[in-house]
């Protein structure tokens, strides 16, 4: 049953308490790293030190969110919650193609690997069209030519470039 205070609660109420909890934690979890990752310096001013700054950002971060946390009107998860959570989550799909992409490029090459992911993200995004694929193709094409070529972008080649004859393989190398 509802309480006055939630019934009046003028936002949306969809995934606060799931943000509030997981930003606590995170919070909480950055906040136990700090000792780990930043220093206390002798002779070196209080407000100088590299321990400081960080500690009171994340040490707001943690307090905030825990007020933020507790000042809620409801305590409870409902289905709308973890509705909402899984629209955040299906970022996380882009993350992990990206990811995938990182890891492929140094076996496959620079080209090959942007010729075949591109496309593929434009399908997923929902191009279907063959005008749309051949267009995303072309942009794959144009991209590492502007990145390798124009920009000298250093990017390694991929391992199935040293399968090439000779000057063929410098050439994927140093430019596709």
């Amino acid at each position: 049953m509802t309480t006055e205070r939630e019934r009046r609660f003028p936002g949306p109420r969809r995934g606060q308490l799931i943000f509030a909890v997981v930003f606590v934690l995170f919070s909480a979890f950055l906040l136990s790293q700090v000792p780990s990752e930043t220093r206390w310096v002798a002779k070196t001013g209080f407000f100088a030190q590299p321990r400081f700054w960080p500690a009171t950002g994340i040490g707001a971060m943690f307090v905030l969110g825990a007020l933020y946390l507790i000042k809620l009107p409801w305590h409870r998860f409902q289905a709308a919650d973890w509705i909402e959570a899984r629209k955040w989550a299906s970022a996380l799909e882009y993350a992990a193609w990206f990811m995938g992409y990182v890891f492929v490029v140094p076996i496959v090459g620079y080209l090959p690997t942007t010729m075949v992911f591109v496309p593929a993200l434009a399908w997923r995004l929902g191009y279907r069209s063959r005008k749309m694929i051949l267009i995303s193709i072309a942009f794959a094409i144009v991209t590492v030519i502007i990145f390798k070529s124009f920009l000298s972008v250093k990017i390694p080649g991929g391992m199935l470039y040293e399968y090439l004859p000779g000057a063929i393989r410098s050439f994927f190398i140093l430019n596709l």
